[in-house]
């Protein structure tokens, strides 16, 4: 019975959230043309939003660090919003270039690191690191492919965008070493 009710309250928080955040698409298109979501945007936005909420719970269920804690959030929203603006517009011309299909890697590459290492702090500042380093080499090879020129994004745009996701990575991967050397960080 005691299992039964810390499954619905670890499921409970993360489903109201995702519920909310879908009513704001729903509501904006009662109001204005610019918002036109269909069914499949709707089911797949609540699946990453659901997904990346039961992770997070999943992961800082047990951790009392809340550099920790911290380190995931910022881990989880950088590829939640990375494979959500690689979906929605693309990172690299429109969401229609193929090249955009090489970014769904890059959280692929957090994912095996956090898994092989069994979400301990090191382990996770050392997936993290590898995952900037993913996104970092994708801009290297989007610039020399010429890709500011075939997708219609400038240097400065690609550049950027990825810039973002690259920091992001590396101050989560800073906090997880943080997290690893002051284990009692409360």
């Amino acid at each position: 019975m005691n299992t039964d009710r810390t499954l619905y309250q670890s499921i409970a928080r993360p489903a109201l959230l995702t519920g909310f955040l879908l009513l704001i698409p729903l509501l904006a298109m009662q109001f204005t043309d610019e918002v036109t979501w269909t069914l499949t945007d709707f089911l797949v936005a609540g699946t990453l939003l659901l997904g990346t909420g039961l992770t997070y719970k999943r992961v800082t269920r047990k951790s009392g660090n809340i550099t920790y804690r911290v380190a995931v959030g910022i881990a989880l929203f950088t590829g939640l919003f990375l494979v959500w603006s690689n979906l929605a517009v693309g990172l690299i011309g429109s969401e229609n270039n193929p090249f955009n299909l090489w970014y769904f890697g890059v959280p692929a590459v957090g994912i095996t690191g956090a898994l092989i290492g069994r979400f301990r702090p090191y382990a996770m500042a050392g997936a993290l690191f590898a995952t900037a380093l993913a996104q970092a080499l994708l801009t290297v090879v989007a610039l020399i492919a010429g890709m500011q020129q075939s997708a219609g994004s400038s240097v400065i745009e690609i550049m950027g965008i990825n810039g973002f996701f690259i920091l992001m990575f590396l101050a989560s991967a800073l906090l997880f070493r943080y997290a690893a050397k002051n284990p009692a960080a409360e």
